[in-house]
């Protein structure tokens, strides 16, 4: 609608993932809040924003995608970029994981009651054909899901134990879904944890799905670093904003820059040159083993890092652990990562009381005092 009205639009996101997403979906280039604020940084590694409040954004409508992850001072600093009478569109889901960073920009933008707010709440026909969908609903109201449904795309899988719970998990990445699915473990299975530690914590279900996965081999190279062995065939995921990182795209475009949350999987290792390579979805980025210590396996990863993330099929571990991780945001979040199939595999008194535990990180922000009494004064 903006470019058919002759507007110069801008399209941003907090991750490289979702910034990915929102370009494939609109056949429109996407960049990361970072990239797109030309970001630099000073000596003490903070990020310095070349475009700011003397050096702005030349467009008419800026949309940021994802806002939930958005914290204060990133927000400041897109607000400062932002030319007078620019539109601002933010997309956002409020009932997701809170920003990393301080601050509730989200949640305090749209309870405020001066910024125009659309709710979309309405599960259309075509929606309501998806378990995913209807159980995200109903989670984010504080109702049990649907557990026992086997023909739609909403599966539980009760085992009561953390050790039958884990055998189960590899061997639904290694056996049952690739086979009756087609899914592979390195393209379209994600396994999503509450934690990183304990039995189904990230680090152990990371060492047994490698084990089964990409065993060590002769014929594939390998090396430690950080404490990890990494060898080729290894699916790996960016845990820090790199914008250092040289790559390459298929048709021969190249940049730098590889962002928290990147998935990939490693193509070669060079011990003499000590750098490895790393294919993600569209580009063949280098590292040098340097680089490589903001690396970690992907083969599970946390509900917190898979944010602005999507995938064909996710699997999740419930069983019982620290009230602080186990709450509703986390299990709506989580659910709402899956595509196309969801497995859950566990308890469901560990289901019951993650969504009766609507604990939500008590977040000390005045955005919405300030705004409301910004409001009463003008």
């Amino acid at each position: 609608i903006l470019q058919n009205n002759g507007k110069k639009v801008l399209l941003a996101a907090p991750t490289g993932r979702a910034a990915q997403r929102m370009s494939a979906l609109t056949g429109v280039e996407a960049k990361t809040i970072h990239r797109l604020l030309e970001v630099s940084w000073d000596k003490h590694d903070k990020p310095i924003f070349n475009k700011n409040e003397r050096n702005q954004l030349k467009c008419d409508a800026l949309i940021v995608d994802e806002v939930s992850m958005v914290d204060t001072f990133i927000f400041e600093s897109v607000m400062k970029a932002l030319p007078i009478g620019c539109r601002l569109i933010l997309v956002g889901d409020s009932n997701q994981l809170p920003s990393v960073g301080p601050g509730n920009i989200l949640g305090d933008l749209t309870d405020c009651g001066i910024v125009p707010v659309v709710r979309l709440n309405e599960i259309f026909r075509q929606a309501q054909k998806s378990l995913i969908v209807t159980n995200a609903h109903k989670i984010v109201n504080g109702e049990m899901p649907v557990l026992n449904a086997s023909d739609k795309d909403f599966f539980f899988l009760l085992r009561n134990s953390k050790t039958e719970i884990s055998q189960v998990i590899v061997d639904l990445c290694t056996q049952r879904l690739p086979k009756a699915y087609g899914y592979s473990a390195f393209d379209n299975i994600q396994v999503l944890c509450p934690s990183k530690k304990g039995e189904l914590g990230t680090a152990e279900m990371n060492f047994r799905l490698q084990k089964a996965l990409n065993p060590k081999s002769a014929d594939k190279a390998e090396i430690e670093i950080a404490s990890k062995t990494f060898r080729i065939g290894d699916k790996v995921m960016q845990i820090k904003n790199n914008y250092d990182i040289t790559w390459i795209r298929d048709d021969g475009e190249q940049g730098s820059g590889i962002f928290n949350g990147d998935i990939g999987i490693i193509d070669s290792i060079d011990r003499k040159n000590r750098t490895l390579i790393v294919i993600f979805d569209d580009k063949t980025a280098k590292y040098t083993y340097e680089y490589a210590t903001d690396l970690d396996f992907a083969y599970a990863v946390t509900v917190h890092k898979s944010q602005g993330n999507e995938f064909d099929c996710v699997i999740i571990p419930m069983f019982q652990g620290p009230p602080q991780l186990y709450y509703r945001n986390l299990l709506y979040t989580a659910v709402t990562r899956a595509k196309k199939t969801l497995v859950l595999v566990g308890n469901p008194k560990t289901v019951e009381y993650m969504v009766q535990n609507n604990r939500r990180t008590k977040r000390y922000s005045g955005l919405k005092e300030f705004l409301l009494r910004n409001e009463q004064l003008y």
